[in-house]
């Protein structure tokens, strides 16, 4: 039995769950989420809680189990809560700006990097060097903040580049002359 996958899910008050043929849906005060949820696997709302249980023990069955039960918890969280990633931005004269549904990078390349911002994710920019990735899905929070990253990761010489605002950079030593 998935350790994960039978541990129930509290639904805090205020959260809506509707299981529509094979789509569960959770509507809560920060918006509305669904998934598909496979036929071997049920889903049901007891006492305010979710409990995912399989029909089967075939390998698919078993791998499901715990992964629709994990992304129901991450969906009652993220619209009752939400979800956010913190980056920074360290080299001098990169900095980031928002224009309407874009994030506009100066980030020391030969071109400005314009990247429009996904729907269901806002941006916020703090003195032009700090940013904030927020919204209600926590993988597509997640994957915009890898993305911004990505056009200019920190390199280990210097530390300059785009960073998440806990991580830790090992540096090198540069050349040495003899």
């Amino acid at each position: 039995m998935s350790r994960i996958g039978k541990q129930p899910v509290a639904v805090p008050a205020g959260v809506e769950f509707k299981l529509d043929g094979g789509t569960a849906t959770l509507k809560g005060p920060k918006g509305q989420l669904s998934i598909p949820v496979p036929a071997c696997i049920q889903v049901k709302l007891e006492d305010g809680k979710l409990t995912v249980s399989r029909a089967a023990d075939d390998k698919f069955s078993r791998a499901m189990h715990g992964t629709v039960r994990a992304h129901l918890a991450n969906m009652v969280e993220g619209v009752t809560k939400g979800f956010s990633r913190e980056l920074e931005i360290q080299g001098v004269g990169y900095r980031a700006s928002i224009s309407g549904k874009n994030l506009n990078l100066l980030l020391g390349l030969s071109h400005p990097v314009d990247y429009p911002v996904p729907e269901g994710v806002t941006v916020t920019v703090a003195d032009g060097v700090n940013l904030k990735v927020e919204g209600i899905d926590k993988q597509l929070v997640g994957e915009v903040a890898a993305r911004i990253r990505s056009f200019r990761p920190p390199e280990p010489y210097k530390g300059k580049g785009v960073r998440y605002k806990d991580e830790h950079v090992r540096r090198k030593a540069g050349k040495t002359v003899s």
